[in-house]
């Protein structure tokens, strides 16, 4: 086996301690957010009677709310959640918001190809969606339309960019010289930008502006009401429960994410894999000029092991990904969120790729679970006499496509066949992962698998070549 480049510059111990000596075990797009969007809202206490009950508060949860309140502005709505608003993966999340509504393009070929032009074109349209929103409802996330680039840092993924540029006429090939015009890493041996179909947001501005905007239309949000139960009691509704309140309405979503499913059938359909995250101090302006980025892409590499970065509004830097955690017995816990060992390895990475900040220090460490499930993005599905939708599984990439999602369930409730509800990827479940100890040893054995093609040119073992065969990816 090979070594990457990763293990080939690795920079001084010195350069990783000295960077990580003050950081903070925080989450920073929380802890930039003015006290105006983050107000307390209050615990679901008593009875309560809705046209819609929506659990979680995250992007999916408020997406629907906002969509609802346009298709039916009288309609009345209830958010529950279990902590904050945005406090789990919406607001923790790198902030790049995707077109794609299948993992990618090459994902969704592998699984969907007849369909692709119409996910491609209704991911577009729900791209541009987004965009305009921040006008139409007066909200300020931050949204950028910077384009993603994808840099090769081994010399067999120079081919791989190649062949992806021949195939695909929306993104721009920049050869070795071209792309350290545009960012100045050593590890950039060429790469693909792919201007228009990705955007970078602020991820807590979002969810809190969402938040803002449902509620000044009339939505309902309480905080710190974890729900415990849903029932169907009669023919024609709904009951959800928490520990103090109950709310009675005539249609539910369910926008739990990676949080367990409050369906039994759903209990297998996702797995949580931790991701880890470092930001930067503010780069200075000579700092910034080393790097160039003039840009601002969002940037993600070519491993499978991959990592992704971004430039702040105040010019700090996010790095992460690589590590990806999976942890016995499928639990979403606290301590699981603190792990030296890879804040070390992200440090490391990151001066590799860009050695001349070395000095620069983090502020902010954080971690969040990631819903996986084994087609890599979201499922949907209604339940209990179409009573009740939901989808999960979005697998890292939702930040844009939760917003689909909201029009996806909401179609499913009423029942709407149209060009969204009959695609495949609607109306067909993803196989689910197995339960215990088998889970864990399978998520382990792939997450090796992974690691030793990054250190072979990319080559798939048998094992994984098996998974792609049976369309269960695990291709980043």
């Amino acid at each position: 086996m090979g070594t990457t480049v990763f293990e080939r510059r690795r920079p001084a111990a010195s350069t990783i301690a000295n960077s990580l000596e003050s950081t903070a075990h925080s989450v920073f797009w929380r802890d930039d957010l003015p006290a105006s969007l983050m107000p307390d809202r209050p615990a679901l206490v008593g009875a309560h009677k809705a046209d819609l009950v929506i659990v979680g508060a995250g992007y999916t949860g408020l997406w629907t709310a906002l969509l609802e309140k346009k298709r039916r502005p009288d309609a009345r709505i209830v958010v529950l959640e279990g902590q904050r608003v945005g406090w789990a993966a919406s607001g923790r999340n790198g902030g790049f918001c995707e077109a794609s509504l299948t993992h990618g393009h090459e994902n969704g070929m592998a699984r969907w190809p007849k369909e692709m032009p119409l996910l491609d074109r209704l991911g577009m349209e729900n791209l541009d969606a987004i965009e305009a929103s921040e006008a139409e409802y007066g909200m300020d996330f931050q949204f950028q339309r910077t384009g993603q680039l994808a840099p090769a840092v081994e010399p067999h993924q120079v081919e791989w960019l190649r062949d992806w540029a021949a195939e695909d006429e929306h993104v721009v090939f920049l050869d070795e010289a071209e792309v350290q015009t545009s960012i100045k890493s050593p590890t950039y041996l060429a790469a693909v930008w792919e201007k228009d179909s990705c955007a970078i947001v602020h991820p807590a501005r979002l969810a809190a502006e969402l938040a803002r905007v449902a509620e000044d239309l009339g939505v309902e949000i309480f905080e710190r009401s974890a729900v415990t139960g849903i029932e169907t009691p009669d023919k024609t509704g709904v009951s959800v429960t928490t520990v103090a309140g109950r709310v009675d309405a005539a249609r539910a979503v369910l926008a739990t994410n990676v949080f367990p499913s409050l369906l039994k059938r759903n209990k297998f359909m996702t797995v949580p894999v931790y991701d880890y995250v470092l930001m930067t101090e503010p780069l200075s302006d000579e700092q910034l000029a080393s790097i160039g980025w003039a840009d601002r892409q969002g940037i993600g590499d070519m491993a499978n092991q991959f990592h992704y970065y971004r430039i702040t509004k105040d010019n700090r830097i996010l790095f992460g990904g690589y590590d990806a955690i999976y942890h016995y017995g499928r639990k979403v816990r606290p301590e699981y969120e603190n792990r030296p060992e890879t804040w070390e390895k992200l440090a490391a990475h990151f001066f590799t790729t860009f050695p001349q900040l070395e000095g620069l220090r983090f502020t902010h460490q954080w971690a969040g679970a990631i819903d996986s499930s084994t087609q890599f993005t979201a499922f949907f599905g209604t339940a209990r006499d179409r009573r009740v939708a939901y989808a999960a599984g979005f697998t890292g990439l939702g930040v844009g496509s939760t917003r689909f999602a909201g029009d996806v369930m909401l179609d499913l409730l009423d029942g709407v066949q149209n060009e969204r509800t009959q695609l495949e990827m609607v109306r067909k479940r993803p196989i689910p992962f197995p339960p215990e100890p088998a889970a864990a040893a399978a998520v382990n054995v792939v997450r090796w698998s992974l690691d030793r093609a990054d250190h072979n040119k990319g080559k798939r073992n048998i094992l994984l070549k098996t998974l792609d065969a049976l369309g269960l990816g695990f291709d980043s």
